[in-house]
């Protein structure tokens, strides 16, 4: 059993990151964006964004929370939270923190001259500024060659295509979406590590609508409310 919350958390860690530069001027006028998190059609935690703009910057905070139970008892808990700061549309600093049922993550990132500099529990080191914080809110994660994993640093080449305009709908709100599936380039990873996530967003306003993959269960991500 714990060897499938093990793969839980490493799609969670590539699942549910934060964010990077352009189209944050879609978001600058938002207070908060909430989703909820569903396995197998229950629902377990949410996922919160919120924004707080201050003179030329913009914080954006993350908090994750959810909980796996069986029988009404709790089998994992996992909880992260994250900020990042933006000057104009980029991307100056970001730090998080995780707790993984018990065991503890982070990602530090600052921006020197070209790159980004990481200080993460799974990397240290350089990247380009093309390399985008894994994020899915932030649509510019389209065309980035490779995601900064916002949980530890950990950098994930990727591949991006476009499958299909689709309506989505949660309740009574109705959405026209561009359905984008995300998955790993480097084929040696082994399959527990690999990227493959279906991402939708808003067809005008390129706001995260949803986000699915399976992995021991069926895994999503719904918007619940924009204000």
């Amino acid at each position: 059993m714990f060897k499938i919350f093990r793969l839980i958390s490493l799609l969670i860690f590539v699942m549910f990151p934060f964010s990077t530069n352009a189209h944050v001027q879609h978001y600058k006028d938002l207070k908060s964006i909430k989703f909820d998190i569903y396995r197998n059609g229950v629902h377990i935690g949410t996922h919160i964004f919120s924004f707080k703009k201050s003179r030329d910057e913009l914080a954006i905070k993350s908090e994750i929370k959810f909980e796996i139970k069986k029988f009404g008892i709790v089998l994992y808990k996992y909880y992260a939270e994250g900020i990042e700061i933006y000057k104009g549309n980029k991307l100056i600093k970001f730090n998080s923190t995780t707790d993984q049922n018990g065991k503890l993550k982070y990602a530090n990132i600052e921006i020197n001259n070209n790159n980004y500099i990481i200080d993460g529990s799974a990397y240290k080191g350089e990247v380009p500024l093309e390399f985008l914080i894994g994020t899915w809110w932030n649509h510019d994660i389209v065309e980035a060659p490779a995601q900064i994993s916002a949980v530890s640093g950990r950098i994930i080449k990727q591949k991006v295509k476009f499958l299909a305009k689709e309506i989505v709908k949660f309740g009574e709100n109705s959405y026209n979406t561009l359905h984008y599936n995300f998955s790993s380039t480097d084929k040696k990873l082994p399959k527990k590590k690999k990227l493959n996530t279906d991402v939708w967003y808003d067809e005008k306003t390129f706001i995260w609508v949803k986000a699915s993959f399976e992995k021991k269960g069926k895994w999503e991500y719904r918007l619940v409310f924009i204000k």
